[in-house]
């Protein structure tokens, strides 16, 4: 009889929640690379919530798949961004043919506990999402599925 490792505990699906810039940090990196249709983003401004639906590349997972040479997973999440006072975009079409892809998500803090969450989307894209203070949830909603690509995102230096 063998000591249990990591690889023998059963997936759960991710849940992690931002209140400072830290936090932001590691949600940011599982969410880089993600992919979603433009249709897929919602603010609802009595609720003052914003939200999107994305095709999360499990980042997570990536090492253990190559070793276990098993294919790339990506996963549906919700990423929202609470205390939401204003969202403004540049360089971003809502076509429902659009598909965009996430770079990163960062914070400018403004006074007090205020400030600016800015998602960096590729080709030169981003949304400004000024907020009352510092709320960002990123959950799973479905189970992890093989990326089409079948391949892990590339970025060149």
């Amino acid at each position: 009889m063998s000591d249990a490792s990591f690889e023998d505990g059963t997936e759960k699906p991710l849940r992690l929640v931002a209140f400072a810039d830290e936090d932001l940090q590691v949600l940011s990196s599982l969410a880089q690379d993600a992919v979603f249709p433009a249709t897929e983003m919602s603010w609802r401004r009595n609720d003052r919530r914003f939200a999107i639906l994305l095709n999360r590349f499990r980042w997570e997972d990536a090492d253990a798949a190559e070793r276990r040479s098993r294919s790339f997973e990506r996963v549906q999440s919700l990423l929202t961004i609470e205390q939401v006072q204003g969202v403004r975009s540049q360089g971003v079409s809502r076509d429902a043919d659009t598909v965009l892809s996430l770079l990163s998500v960062t914070f400018e803090p403004g006074p007090d506990a205020a400030g600016t969450v800015i998602l960096t989307l590729a080709g030169d894209g981003a949304i400004a999402i000024d907020v009352e203070a510092l709320e960002v949830t990123l959950r799973d909603v479905t189970k992890p599925y093989v990326a089409p690509s079948k391949s892990r995102p590339d970025h060149e230096v």
